[in-house]
């Protein structure tokens, strides 16, 4: 039963290999430095012309915790965990970008129990134990980082998440010490049925340079064995948990890969997308014609007529996905033309807004007012000189003056009503707080009722400046 979940669990860990190698060359003739992603003029892998490495070799050391059985490491009746020690060497074959095979060998010794086997026992009902094990094992390595990729940033590329999984055959000794001294409880053979074993987990890996990776990982081992921990049979005094059936482990390691053969690049660390840009490359050196648009592009702005809705963009124009002419600032005159393309303004001052120093008169009974964000009563700075000149203008009158405050026709009638009743509240107080006399001010909402614009019905009707021209405030004689 073991062997047959092993074989089963080892099938699904292992994916067959969809992917072949590619490669890179730059025009000088000399093989790419892959540290970046991204390349130019790049050519395909063949057998005849192999320009990766794939040949590693790996070694680490780490810290084994056993987890799951009858004696463990971690927070045991002496309420720490126990420490062991491992080590392990790998040879280390990459199939493609993305998957590869590692022959590994893993030694080490796993403590577990109430005490640490180095010390003495520190009463009659206190049991410790230590396993020594070596163990031969196949690993399958995937290199997510490469199967997942699908963006070339074009930014240095010198991390790499990688999983494995595997089967193997492992061989150990298991002591037993408690106040009667130490004696050896269970012995394994390697290449034995009862010795097949599991493991599975992830690494990082972090590219030092082209010959030298380092890696942390974290291995889960399945032993397949419920006497690895050194508690003896299944009925002993020990195995109290009778539903045990295996003896598990992490092992925590840190290691250091050797990658081999005279090329510049290993293989996992080669872009796959770089393919791309192969076939891209080869086609501009060819100076073949790409038929792309089948109807083809009347205003040549780069988007096939079937696709553009606006097919006599002007020459130079920018565009968007659709083929439509960019308009910064929403103010109706494309950026080709705007002479203030951040900024909206009127078509008749080139897409820039019309400067203004202080309140208008239009009439003996009338002032200009002041324009609002979207969605916003605050004041912005850019204003507080029209509202002192108004502050001015007003002491300096006999009359009274209605504050009245508005909205563009985005929103709902009640919201736009309280909106526009805060916006000439807000510009009411400021006056009277910088010296106009309260009772020469109302304050007064008329929200999407009274639009400088009504043309702006809906506000997509019209382009920005003409809504943000309706959110305002003005001052009218009582």
């Amino acid at each position: 039963m073991k062997l047959s979940l092993a074989i089963v669990a080892f099938a699904l860990a292992i994916p067959s290999a969809t992917y072949a190698q590619d490669s890179t060359a730059v025009s000088k003739g000399e093989y790419p430095n892959t540290f970046s992603s991204g390349s130019a003029n790049v050519s395909p892998f063949t057998n005849k012309s192999k320009r990766f490495n794939d040949w590693a070799i790996s070694a680490g050391v780490g810290v084994p915790l056993l987890q799951s059985a009858d004696l463990t490491s971690i927070k045991n009746g002496n309420g720490k965990n126990l420490f062991g020690y491992s080590a392990y060497v790998s040879i280390d074959k990459a199939i493609t970008h993305a998957f590869g095979i590692n022959l590994q060998y893993d030694r080490g010794e796993t403590r577990q129990g109430w005490f640490n086997t180095k010390n003495a026992a520190p009463d009659a009902y206190a049991v410790a134990a230590r396993t020594q094990y070596d163990a031969i094992s196949i690993l399958g390595d995937i290199n997510f980082s490469n199967l997942l990729r699908r963006v070339d940033n074009h930014s240095p590329y010198r991390w790499a998440l990688h999983g494995y999984a595997g089967i193997g055959t492992i061989a150990y000794r298991a002591y037993q010490k408690d106040i009667n001294g130490q004696r050896l409880m269970t012995e394994i053979k390697p290449f034995q049925l009862g010795s097949l074993f599991m493991q599975a987990g992830a690494g990082l890996k972090f590219k030092v340079n082209r010959r030298i990776d380092i890696e942390g990982r974290l291995m889960y081992v399945v032993t397949g064995d419920e006497e690895f921990d050194g508690g003896g049979d299944a009925y002993s005094a020990i195995n109290r948990r009778s539903e045990q059936v295996s003896d598990n482990f992490f092992n925590a390691t840190l290691g250091v890969s050797l990658k081999l053969g005279k090329h510049e690049s290993h293989v996992m660390w080669h872009d796959p997308l770089q393919e791309i840009y192969y076939k891209l490359d080869v086609l501009a050196n060819k100076n073949q014609d790409i038929e792309v648009c089948k109807k083809g592009d009347a205003d040549n702005d780069g988007v096939c007529d079937d696709w553009d809705r606006q097919l006599d963009t002007p020459a130079g124009a920018r565009v968007d996905g659709a083929g439509v002419a960019l308009d910064t600032d929403l103010d109706g005159v494309i950026d080709l033309y705007d002479k203030c393309v951040t900024v909206p303004g009127p078509v008749e001052n080139n897409g820039c807004p019309v400067a203004t120093t202080g309140p208008v008169v239009e009439t003996e009974t009338k002032l200009e007012g002041i324009e609002f964000d979207l969605n916003s009563d605050r004041i912005l700075p850019s204003n507080t000189p029209i509202l002192n000149n108004a502050v001015n203008y007003i002491n300096s009158s006999n009359g009274s003056y209605n504050v009245i405050g508005a909205t563009d026709t985005r929103g709902t009638d009640a919201y736009n009503q309280k909106l526009s009743e805060r916006r000439a509240n807000n510009v009411k107080n400021y006056l009277i707080k910088n010296g106009v006399q309260t009772g020469k001010l109302q304050a007064v909402g008329k929200g999407e009722k009274d639009l400088k614009y009504p043309e702006c019905e809906p506000a997509t009707k019209c382009p920005e400046w003409k809504n943000r021209a309706n959110r305002r405030v003005y001052f009218e004689a009582k």
